[in-house]
């Protein structure tokens, strides 16, 4: 269905509850008996719930031509936000050191993962969580069943965690808090750090904190593990190597295999975890720059999968630590 079409479809739904849709109730009978959730409490929810039209047209937002590293780190790493990661530290700095001590991620890490999530939860969306989830799981096809998995896992956090189902704002696509959690990644990786016995992402520091940490080592942290490093390419081998790249990001493979096709870091990694990958961001005066992408750089594309966003994260916690 074309951005068009959907947005036609929001008029026609956007004031019409999910309550009496024969899909959404079926729904509701699965999450009751897959969980033990009472059956009528989850309809109840799911009728209080509305389509949201903007969800679907942001998800359906056609992207022309991804951005070059040039267009997209501006953004990210501007003074304002390197001046207020160093406030956020200081902020948090007791539960930053507990958590580095705890899982082994450094506190410049976390830090800027929440700066480039939310700019340091100044960002945390304003959709309904319910909403978003409920629109996406029941009138977005392409990825239906990975939203209602979401919004099953939502429903089970509310209970958990004693809150109101029509209460959370966050992102068009249901992330959730300072750290934007999904629902499923909030139940699996979220702690309370601060010790009084629940998780609140969006207004505990010390939660938000050791949330992040805990998520980045259960994806396999390396404590003192590489991130980025400048790569020297033997310029006879450039083409070929260069070639190896898709979108900017090549396969994982041993130093040894990068060494014989002409690619070494350009400084000693000291101890680094085989395999590596290569890195390519595009600069602003036309070429670009090669990087060994660590053990590291993959876990923090498992927060996000964008070469570029898990760059910036990598850029933005050395400008901060720095600043510090």
């Amino acid at each position: 269905m074309t951005p068009g079409a959907f947005a036609q479809r929001g008029k026609d739904r956007a004031e019409v509850a999910y309550g009496p849709r024969a899909d959404v109730r079926a729904f509701a009978a699965e999450v009751a008996s897959e969980t033990g959730l009472d059956r009528a409490r989850v309809e109840r929810v799911l009728a209080g719930a509305r389509f949201q039209p903007r969800v679907v047209a942001l998800m359906s937002k056609p992207i022309v031509e991804p951005p070059k590293w040039f267009e997209y780190a501006p953004t990210f790493l501007t003074p304002s936000r390197v001046s207020d990661g160093v406030a956020w530290w200081r902020a948090n700095d007791d539960a930053l050191r507990r958590a580095e001590a705890k899982w082994g991620v450094p506190p410049e890490i976390v830090v800027a993962i929440v700066g480039v999530e939310t700019n340091y939860g100044r960002l945390l969306g304003g959709f309904r969580v319910l909403d978003a989830l409920a629109t996406l799981a029941f009138d977005y096809p392409r990825r239906a069943p990975f939203f209602r998995g979401e919004l099953k896992e939502f429903l089970l956090l509310a209970r958990e965690q004693g809150f109101s189902p029509f209460t959370p704002k966050g992102s068009y696509a249901g992330a959730m808090g300072v750290p934007q959690f999904m629902p499923g990644s909030f139940r699996r990786y979220a702690v309370d750090f601060d010790g009084d016995t629940r998780i609140d992402l969006w207004t505990s520091g010390p939660d938000v904190v050791g949330s992040v940490a805990n998520y980045l080592a259960r994806h396999d942290w390396q404590p003192g593990g590489v991130t980025i490093a400048p790569a020297a390419i033997d310029p006879l081998a450039r083409d070929g190597v260069l070639r190896k790249l898709d979108g900017g990001l090549s396969e994982r493979r041993s130093l040894d295999a990068w060494a014989a096709d002409g690619v070494r870091p350009s400084a000693s990694l000291g101890t680094v975890d085989d395999p590596v990958g290569l890195l390519l961001l595009e600069e602003a005066d036309g070429g670009s720059s090669t990087w060994i992408a660590g053990p590291n750089f993959y876990v923090v594309t498992r927060y996000n999968r964008s070469r570029l966003y898990a760059t910036a994260v990598i850029r933005l916690a050395e400008a901060i630590r720095s600043a510090r």
